[in-house]
């Protein structure tokens, strides 16, 4: 699935809140898509969906994750670092909290075919 179409919607604090794909070509009816990828909601109008996807809560992305195919020294909780076009950054929650050096790992994204389902995964 070609990603390059999709709208980024932004908070206004600056945050990135998630995608909006299109389904018509004039963008008159979207897919709201988290800032993974994954499908978020029911598909509607282009405000609904921008509505959609401010109010959601980043909250989601703050849980501690496992990765389905993790190194040892990454098999344990793992916080979320960093979402951006290169990848997802993860390193071990506990060690993260605490200040600590740690591992990090790059999981690749949007995983819009869900190849990887679930390589990131909540509790």
């Amino acid at each position: 699935m070609d990603a390059s179409a999709w709208i980024a919607v932004v908070r206004e604090d600056g945050e990135a809140a998630g995608y909006l794909e299109p389904v018509t070509s004039d963008y008159d009816v979207v897919q709201p898509r988290s800032v993974l990828g994954h499908v978020a909601g029911e598909q509607s109008g282009y405000l609904a969906g921008e509505d959609l996807q401010c109010e959601r809560v980043i909250s989601k992305l703050i849980k501690p994750r496992k990765l389905k195919y993790a190194p040892g020294a990454l098999s344990g909780p793992l916080a979320i670092l960093e979402v951006s076009p290169h990848g997802i950054m993860v390193a071990d929650a506990l060690l993260v909290k605490a200040l600590a050096p740690s591992e990090k790992a790059i999981v690749s994204w949007p995983d819009v075919e869900h190849c990887h389902e679930p390589a990131v995964s909540g509790p």
